[in-house]
Formats: C-alpha cells, sequence, structure tokens
C-alpha cells in the first residue's frame, strides 16, 4: 500500500469563507497594512478580529 500524499489534516481547519464590501479607502489601509507588516490580507483581517475580540471580552 503506497503512503498517502497531501497535506496532513490542519488542527484548524478553515471551512467558513465570507466575503466583504470594501471601500477604496480601506482597501488602501489593508493594503498598507500588509505592504508594512509582511501579512497577507487574511493574516491581518483575522489580527483585526482577535484584537476586537479581546477588547469585549475585558
Amino acid at each position: 500500500m503506497s503512503p498517502r500524499n497531501g497535506r496532513p489534516p490542519s488542527k484548524d481547519p478553515k471551512i467558513h469563507e465570507t466575503r466583504i464590501r470594501m471601500s477604496d479607502n480601506d482597501l488602501l489601509k489593508l493594503e498598507y497594512c500588509c505592504k508594512h507588516t509582511g501579512l497577507t490580507k487574511t493574516d491581518v483581517i483575522r489580527k483585526g478580529i482577535d484584537e476586537v475580540y479581546k477588547q469585549l471580552k475585558r
């Protein structure tokens, strides 16, 4: 029997998808953040969600 190919399963699978509409100004801010942090758009958005969540949990 041959070994399984492909990536191993994630501990935190990303199975949900959300689309958002952004203004030109919001998109410029997001791209600025990405350029200066080296993070992807997804990572910047996730960090933003985490920050708001932390503030609400205080």
